[in-house]
């Protein structure tokens, strides 16, 4: 058993946390400034009001966290999106932790960690959904396994389980790493990983809380292995999927230092006992390229890169020049991400297919919260009698999330994991549609009228049962 002797170093603790405390401060500041994210109050709507072991779209985590912060504080945005800033600054201090393993002393734990902090993980941490909450998740376990491998103590593989665990109920994509770590521990060692029998305890552990997620998809037809169909729809290509997963290792710093720390881990005699993780990083990236998922599912995989590049420029004193240079960029990468966070309306009109909202920025509404507003005030307008047998339904998730958040009012929907949602009563039959293309609606309604042109129309007289006409309007 071979078991690596380089000295450990000191944790940076206080400029490491001076670094966290500031990427957390800066979005827990301005996490109020901006109107909910679509995916995050589909999120909400789905723990909140449809808590359940699973979804179309991803496992249950995040939507019951969303449940749980809006019990706590009902309405708040701050408060929604507190799990993911708190996890964007544990990033921050887990990177630092890992350069630490790697033998880094205080400037590269420093430098590491200001990698992480203006990268485009911490950007995206303004919302609360499984991308911001799963790279953290994701560099928990390497570093896991970084200390691993230099300490030889099982018990930390255990604890890589328990992790694993938890991934897999914020999204389904952490067996990919697995596979790839261990396809590389085979090749380059360390071979006896593989054999460890806490391993497999922590295998065991993360599988059989998996298990209640999992026959959720199983009863309702596998429904998540839908959803690379549609990303790879919504985002063909390989140019824009490269520019993107290098934009987000962040602009300047954050890209030189992946470069950088990929090419050290791959070729650094000193960094060789962890070159099965660096070929784990390349693997991971080529197999997303290949399937066309989204640039930020590797986004977790940034900070073993970012660790061995601030680590190998200290040890080869390479930081003494590069000293003028490094910390001004640092402070321009950082400028550059509170830029970047989405607290600044983009324009002053936002369009909705056809449909154009005007702004109202000045008074302090946001498209989100207008969208919502034309809704309410549509389905206001009814005749009463009219209105207490109509329902609002949504051609989209997004349509519907924003208007049950901002609207307080049921809507329904066959788009996505709104479909599961179920059908509307059989007491409503009239429906308010809001959307693009109301041809779906239209064969089962004797009478249509457009209430705002491209955008909301009123359908009355339905034809046939909710349980016939149900099956039929489900999209992905």
């Amino acid at each position: 058993m071979t078991v690596l002797t380089r000295p450990k170093t000191a944790f940076a603790a206080g400029p490491v946390l001076v670094v966290a405390g500031l990427a957390g401060l800066a979005l827990l500041l301005t996490s109020g400034r901006y109107a909910g994210g679509f995916d995050e109050l589909y999120f909400l709507v789905a723990g909140r009001d449809h808590l359940s072991w699973g979804y179309f779209d991803q496992p249950p985590l995040v939507p019951a966290l969303a449940a749980a912060m809006d019990a706590v504080a009902p309405g708040s945005l701050v408060a929604l999106r507190l799990p993911v800033t708190l996890a964007a600054a544990g990033g921050v201090v887990v990177t630092a932790l890992i350069a630490r393993e790697l033998g880094g002393g205080r400037g590269a734990q420093v430098m590491a960690a200001a990698c992480y902090a203006t990268s485009g993980i911490v950007i995206v941490s303004h919302w609360l959904a499984t991308y911001a909450l799963d790279p953290f998740l994701w560099t928990v376990l390497t570093w896991l396994l970084v200390r691993w491998t230099r300490t030889r103590r099982d018990g930390l593989l255990v604890w890589a389980g328990v992790v694993t665990a938890v991934s897999l109920e914020t999204k389904f994509l952490i067996p990919a790493l697995w596979a790839a770590v261990l396809l590389a521990a085979l090749w380059l060692g360390p071979r006896e990983l593989l054999s460890r029998p806490k391993l497999w305890l922590g295998a065991a552990i993360a599988a059989a809380v998996t298990v209640p997620t999992l026959l959720w998809q199983a009863t309702h037809g596998w429904p998540y292995t839908h959803m690379g169909d549609v990303v790879a729809a919504e985002f063909p290509g390989y140019g824009g999927w490269v520019r993107d997963a290098l934009l987000s290792a962040g602009v300047g710093v954050g890209v030189l230092a992946l470069g950088y720390g990929m090419w050290r881990l791959l070729r650094s005699p000193e960094l060789r006992p962890y070159r099965y993780l660096g070929v784990a990083v390349l693997l991971v990236g080529v197999a997303v390229l290949a399937t066309q998922g989204r640039a930020y599912y590797v986004m977790g995989l940034y900070a073993v890169p970012f660790a061995a590049a601030a680590t190998e420029l200290t040890r080869r004193n390479l930081v003494g020049w590069w000293k003028a240079v490094a910390w001004p960029a640092f402070a321009l990468s950082a400028v550059v991400t509170l830029v970047a966070l989405p607290v600044w309306p983009a324009s002053a009109r936002t369009s909705y297919g056809p449909f154009t909202l005007g702004s109202t920025f000045a008074q302090g509404e946001l498209p989100q919260q207008e969208l919502a507003k034309a809704i309410g005030q549509a389905y206001a307008a009814l005749p009463p009698e009219t209105r207490a047998r109509t329902v609002v339904y949504a051609e989209i998730y997004p349509f519907a999330a924003v208007t049950e958040f901002y609207g307080g009012q049921r809507v329904y929907s066959g788009h996505r994991g709104y479909w599961y949602f179920g059908p509307p009563p059989e007491s409503a039959d009239a429906v308010l549609f809001a959307g693009f293309d109301p041809g779906s609606l239209r064969p089962y309604f004797a009478h249509e009228t457009q209430v705002a042109e491209g955008l909301l129309w009123v359908f009355d007289g339905r034809t046939a049962p909710w349980a016939r006409i149900w099956p039929d309007l489900r999209r992905e």
